[in-house]
């Protein structure tokens, strides 16, 4: 019998289980957080919200995520991620329920919902990370972290379009009500089923260091991470909660139509996250540096952000606007294999430490980007001046890291 367990654990890892555990906790936030996406066509038509009133709704989740999110990655490093993710996910779950009884009550009581989302999912990566550096292997973590962000591209594809189908089929409530029951449930999982971290491969040390704050944000590299970090959730942000909008203002689609075709860019993203995850994985088996293999993901994700975004104005058709979409979030999913695995190589100990850093300036988009894009479209009529400024970005982003970025350790 025991040869037989044995066996099983050699084909299963106690870290896959771990692993699938954590996609399955950022799916969650993501269909959290993103099915306001397309709720919020539906809530606008019912309390008559203008583009900048809908951006302000869109952004003021990440209000909350923002102030929590250099706090999470602490919190994971004192307490251990596995405490802190747990009460994080009952946190959001119940506040994504109260989502539509705050919304009947007033607009500011909706942005207070979504602050309290926020404050919640603020944790999900931190923790993540932390997780991933104490029971994943070396060699594996550039995968691992791919399979963890392609999770938010999948959460996306389902999302967008289930979203639709249950406004239309029971009402704009429904969605906020369903997906909070779901991140219930995980909850109940995860505290029952992962109890100890005695199988870790880094087990908690005996006396947590002190964080070297001061250091960490000296170090170039770092400051490489939270650029890239930034322009590269300046495009998602702007991407995962204008989309719907995009193409039903735009093209005239439905809202369902709109939902389903703002779900395709993201099934692509989760294909080639993890693509790049595994090619990066593969070349420093190879006997490349770390240092080129996330600058070469780097040039690739952000450089091909930049090109497919500048031509998304001219765009003629919603067939041109879905492929040009598709290969913007395409593309940007390939950095995750350079900024977002990075905190292992220069600083391993304080990985979950380094993401609250870098996810903290990476939340600045989400409050500003998505509000400013509702402003200027109100302005323009159009997003094509949002387009550019994010391809702009982007690019900025790419040759910021090449000239900063860095593979090598910096810090034990």
């Amino acid at each position: 019998m025991a040869v037989a367990v044995d066996s099983m654990r050699a084909r299963w890892p106690s870290h896959f289980t771990v692993l699938l555990l954590l996609c399955a906790a950022t799916f969650i936030s993501y269909i959290d957080r993103s099915n306001i996406s397309v709720g919020a066509i539906a809530m606008q038509a019912r309390f008559g919200w203008s583009e900048t009133q809908k951006g302000l709704v869109l952004s003021s989740f990440f209000v909350g995520y923002i102030a929590m999110m250099a706090a999470s990655g602490a919190l994971a490093h004192r307490f251990g991620g596995r405490l802190v993710l747990g009460t994080a996910v009952i946190w959001w779950s119940l506040c994504t329920i109260l989502t539509p009884p705050a919304a009947l009550t007033s607009l500011p009581a909706l942005v207070i919902a979504r602050m309290a989302l926020g404050l919640g999912e603020a944790a999900v990566f931190p923790a993540s990370i932390n997780l991933i550096g104490r029971w994943v292997p070396e060699l594996q973590r550039s995968r691992a972290v791919g399979l963890l962000a392609s999770s938010l591209y999948l959460g996306t594809v389902f999302s967008l379009p289930v979203t639709g189908w249950l406004i239309r089929d029971f009402g704009w409530p429904m969605p906020f009500y369903a997906f909070g029951v779901i991140g219930l449930i995980w909850s109940l999982v995860w505290f029952t089923g992962l109890t100890n971290d005695r199988r870790a491969i880094v087990p908690p040390a005996p006396g947590t260091p002190a964080i070297p704050w001061r250091r960490l944000l000296r170090l170039p590299s770092v400051m490489a991470i939270v650029v890239a970090h930034f322009c590269h959730n300046w495009s998602l942000y702007l991407l995962l909660a204008w989309l719907p909008s995009y193409f039903k203002s735009t093209f005239g689609v439905s809202l369902v139509n709109a939902g389903l075709l703002s779900a395709a860019p993201w099934l692509i993203g989760f294909i080639t996250c993890n693509t790049a995850g595994w090619v990066a994985d593969w070349m420093l088996r190879s006997g490349k540096s770390a240092t080129f293999v996330r600058k070469l993901m780097m040039t690739l994700g952000l450089g091909g952000v930049a090109l497919f975004t500048f031509q998304l104005p001219s765009a003629s058709s919603v067939t041109v606007g879905v492929v040009l979409t598709c290969c913007a979030a395409g593309a940007l999913s390939i950095s995750n294999a350079g900024f977002a695995t990075n905190c292992f190589d220069i600083a391993p100990r304080y990985s979950g430490v380094i993401w609250g850093i870098s996810n903290t300036f990476g939340t600045l988009p989400g409050i500003f980007g998505v509000y400013v894009t509702g402003w200027l479209v109100d302005r323009t009529g159009s997003y094509a001046v949002p387009f550019f400024v994010t391809g702009g970005l982007a690019l900025f982003g790419m040759l910021f890291y090449l000239v900063f970025g860095s593979g090598q350790r910096q810090i034990d």
